[in-house]
């Protein structure tokens, strides 16, 4: 068998397509293994160059192929995409790898560690336990208001909606009983969320950059830490306009004819953290507003004259991106000069 130079791999549960050339870019390699096969077989292969799509489980596998000498690729899905022929199989999926990773200009994914996996992991759970909470809420005012009793917004009126309806005796048996262990579970998730956010604030503690970055209005200790978690080593982007683009927070570009049409944003990247600068943003422009721009920048003050203030919180959080770039890069702390604002922890 001739000597395989580069492989695409289609990754499942427990079946797993090769697609294998050699130097000449000759297919030679079209192979179905099961998960145990699939680990001897790379565990007798000589180093070579292998692709994996960017999916649940990718970064484990590169880990591992990793340790047996191979160096591995992660492609993102929706460049792979593009180099998939016609039909959508597993077989057709790792020859579209195998041809994406040869391209000069493809961009790759750096494999996370077991450590990093594990701060994800913290903010996976965090993030499902507020949205678990913010369910839970909602399905209490629900209730609630189909027997007359409403409070006003905002998470912190539930626990006294839930005092109240305790202490109203007109209501059901039943319905109290219900309202009850709805508290009783409510009281467990904030135990839980704090927790967790105990364990972020812990982390976040830890890590140099991301006290740094914690500095830049808009941003905070969440914030901070989901940048330096979910982002991959800031010297890949040229530019914080590059990283910004990566986040999501760049326009759309329609422009042909040398026309210049830019649309809203991408919303391409991770979303928890776009938003998440996005929310932190909108606080700055908040503050911004009610102190009726004291020590505000004049750009941040033209932009709300001109533009809605939902509009400047974007453009604030692209800015916002590209400073946490540079910070990053650059190891330096942040200037106040930088944003012209408070800092307003997000």
């Amino acid at each position: 068998m001739e000597q395989i130079t580069h492989i695409g791999m289609d990754t499942s549960k427990n079946v797993f397509q090769l697609h294998g050339v050699d130097a000449a870019d000759r297919p030679i390699l079209r192979k179905r293994l099961t998960r145990r096969k699939m680990v001897e077989f790379f565990e007798e292969l000589p180093p070579t160059v292998v692709a994996i799509e960017a999916c649940g489980s990718a970064h484990y596998w590169a880990r591992v192929l990793g340790s047996f000498g191979h160096e591995v690729k992660l492609i993102a899905p929706q460049l792979v995409k593009p180099y998939v022929k016609r039909g959508k199989n597993d077989a057709a999926d790792a020859e579209a790898l195998r041809e994406a990773m040869s391209r000069p200009t493809m961009r790759f994914v750096p494999t996370k560690s077991a450590d990093q996996q594990a701060a994800l992991m913290l903010v996976g759970m965090r993030t499902r336990l507020i949205k678990k909470r913010t369910q839970l809420a909602n399905a209490i005012r629900g209730f609630a208001a189909e027997f007359g009793i409403t409070a006003a917004t905002g998470m912190c009126r539930i626990e006294h909606l839930l005092d109240r309806i305790a202490a109203d005796e007109r209501l059901p048996e039943l319905a109290r009983e219900l309202f009850a262990l709805h508290g009783q579970e409510y009281a467990q998730l904030l135990h839980e969320i704090e927790r967790v956010e105990a364990k972020l604030m812990e982390w976040h503690r830890n890590d140099e950059c991301s006290q740094r970055l914690a500095n830049i209005p808009g941003i905070g200790p969440i914030g901070a830490s989901l940048l330096m978690m979910k982002a991959p080593d800031p010297r890949m982007f040229k530019s914080g306009r590059d990283f910004a683009a990566w986040i999501g927070l760049t326009p759309k570009d329609h422009s042909t004819a040398g026309k210049v049409r830019l649309g809203g944003i991408t919303r391409a990247g991770d979303e928890l953290l776009r938003s998440t600068l996005v929310v932190g943003a909108t606080a700055v422009v908040q503050h911004v507003r009610r102190s009726g721009g004291r020590n505000a920048s004049p750009w941040l003050l033209g932009l709300l004259e001109r533009k809605k203030p939902k509009l400047v919180a974007v453009a604030l959080a692209n800015k916002i991106a590209r400073i946490a770039w540079k910070l990053m890069v650059s190891g330096e702390g942040y200037r106040r000069a930088d944003l012209g604002a408070p800092t307003v922890a997000a």
